[in-house]
C-alpha cells in the first residue's frame, strides 16, 4: 500500500508542472516603427517557484534589396539614367505648371500709360503747338506764317519741308532725285573744293571756290582731313577720286553728274553752289525732305524758295506713276511743330 500510494504521487507531479505551465502568460509582441521587442516566458519546474524571466531582443527592419543591374534591358545603366532624368523632367514640368497657375491667380500690377510725344516735349514746346489746329491742312501761306511764328529755338532755325510721294523707291525709274538753285540761297555759307587743274583750276578759283587743286587736296583725304561742305570736279580727274568713294561718298561729298558736280563747267557749278544749290532724293519710304530757308528770310522769301521746289517735284514726275503722285505734304522748323499743307499747293 505505500508503495502504490508514493507511485501515484510520482505520477501526480508532473500534473502540477503542465498546470504551471497552463497558467503561465502566452509571449507578447511589441511592434514598433524600427524593432520588434518580443518577451519570451521562462517556467522554473517547481510550481511553487515558477517566475516569469522576461528577455528583450530588438529585431532590425530589413533594408530593401538593391535594384538589379544587368548589362541590357530596362535595368541597364543607361535605361535606368533615362528613367532618372525623365522623372526630373516631368518633376520641372509639374513644378512650371505650379508656377504658372499662382502667377494667374496673382493679381496683375496696374500699367501706367505711356505719355504723348507733346506731354514728353519741352515747356515752350507745348506753348508754340497749341496755336497749331492738329486735323487742320493750311495753305502754303498760312504754313509759312506759323512756322516762323512756332519755332521756340534760340538760334536762326531752318524751314523744313517734307513731301510724301505715291512712288515705289525700289524701281529704278520712280526714284526721285533732282538738283535745283533755290532763287533766294539756303541761308548758309558753304566752303567750295574744286579737283581741277590748269585752266579749269584757274577759272574756279576766278569763281570764288574755296580749296582749289589737286595734289595738296588728295593729301588732305590720305590723312582723313574734310573742310570742305561741296566737292566739284572735272571728268577728266574723276579716275584719281575713286579710291576716296569710301570715305566721301558715306558724307554726301562724293561728286556726281546727277547732282551737277561733274562738270567741266567747274566756274558755273562754284557760282550756283554758292548761291544755293541743293539737291533732294527720295527716301525709302517715298518722302522728299528739303531745307528751304531760315525763319530770318521772311515769308515772301520762303515762300518763292518753297514754290521752286514743288515745281522741280512735280516736273520730276516719273511716266509710270498713274495715281496720286503727292500724298501728304509736312511744313516744320528745326525743333518746332509739323503742320499739314494742302497737297493742292503743289
Amino acid at each position: 500500500m505505500a508503495e502504490a500510494r508514493k507511485t501515484t504521487k510520482a505520477k501526480a507531479a508532473p500534473k502540477t508542472v503542465k498546470t504551471a505551465a497552463k497558467a503561465a502568460p502566452k509571449a507578447k509582441t511589441t511592434k514598433t516603427k524600427k524593432t520588434e521587442t518580443v518577451i519570451t516566458p521562462e517556467v522554473v519546474e517547481t510550481p511553487a517557484e515558477a517566475v516569469e524571466a522576461l528577455e528583450v531582443t530588438e529585431v532590425t527592419e530589413a533594408e530593401p534589396a538593391e535594384t538589379k543591374v544587368t548589362k541590357a534591358g530596362k535595368r541597364s545603366p543607361k535605361a535606368l539614367k533615362e528613367a532618372e532624368e525623365l522623372a526630373a523632367k516631368e518633376a520641372r514640368k509639374t513644378a512650371a505648371r505650379s508656377a504658372e497657375a499662382a502667377d494667374k491667380e496673382a493679381p496683375k500690377p496696374v500699367k501706367t500709360p505711356t505719355r504723348t510725344r507733346l506731354e514728353r516735349a519741352g515747356k515752350k514746346y507745348r506753348d508754340v503747338a497749341g496755336l497749331i489746329e492738329k486735323d487742320k491742312e493750311y495753305s502754303l501761306a498760312e504754313a509759312l506764317a506759323l512756322a516762323v511764328k512756332t519755332s521756340p529755338a534760340k538760334f536762326d532755325a531752318t524751314v523744313e519741308l517734307h513731301v510724301r510721294l505715291g512712288v515705289d523707291p525700289r524701281q529704278a525709274d520712280q526714284n526721285v532725285r533732282d538738283n535745283l538753285v533755290l532763287p533766294e540761297g539756303t541761308g548758309k555759307s558753304v566752303r567750295v573744293a574744286v579737283f581741277a587743274e590748269g585752266d579749269d583750276a584757274a577759272a574756279a578759283k576766278k569763281a570764288g571756290a574755296d580749296i582749289v587743286g589737286t595734289d595738296d587736296l588728295l593729301k588732305d583725304l590720305d590723312k582723313g582731313k574734310i573742310d570742305f561742305d561741296i566737292l566739284i570736279a572735272t571728268p577728266a580727274q574723276m579716275a584719281k577720286l575713286g579710291k576716296y568713294a569710301r570715305v566721301l561718298g558715306p558724307k554726301g561729298l562724293m561728286p556726281n553728274p546727277k547732282s551737277g558736280t561733274v562738270t567741266p563747267d567747274v566756274a558755273k557749278a562754284v557760282v550756283q553752289s554758292k548761291a544755293g544749290r541743293v539737291e533732294y532724293r527720295v527716301d525709302s519710304t517715298g518722302i522728299v525732305h528739303l531745307g528751304v530757308g531760315k525763319v530770318s528770310f521772311g515769308i515772301d522769301k520762303l515762300d518763292t524758295n518753297t514754290r521752286a521746289v514743288f515745281a522741280s517735284i512735280k516736273a520730276a514726275k516719273p511716266s509710270s506713276i498713274k495715281g496720286n503722285y503727292v500724298r501728304g505734304i509736312h511744313l516744320s522748323t528745326t525743333m518746332g511743330p509739323s503742320m499739314r499743307v494742302l497737297v493742292a499747293e503743289i
